[in-house]
């Protein structure tokens, strides 16, 4: 029983770091438009589903792992990892709102 609780305390751990790292894109998509021109060939759109696409590459790819390796485990990492990204693209959405 504790094998089990620690294997999903440590789902819940790498799904929160995942879900952290899976921010960056969306980072440098929001990056990327703010430098984009009006005549830009990307746009600011492309810069933003750039982040997107980034971001939800690194989630999927993590997400497979998981199920290939851990399938007992999945839920908590897959939930972990949705609620990490969402709380960080909100504290940073509040972040550059106060500044």
């Amino acid at each position: 029983m504790l094998v089990i609780r620690m294997g999903m305390v440590l789902a819940i751990i790498l799904g929160v770091v995942v879900g952290v790292l899976a921010f960056f894109p969306l980072y440098g998509g929001t990056r990327l438009a703010r430098k984009a021109t009006a005549t830009s060939n990307i746009g600011e759109a492309g810069g933003l589903l750039l982040g997107v696409l980034g971001s939800f590459a690194i989630l999927a790819l993590a997400a497979v792992v998981c199920i290939i390796a851990f399938r007992d485990l999945t839920v908590p990492f897959v939930l972990a990892m949705a609620f990490a990204l969402v709380i960080t693209t909100i504290a940073y959405g509040i972040k550059k709102q106060l500044h």
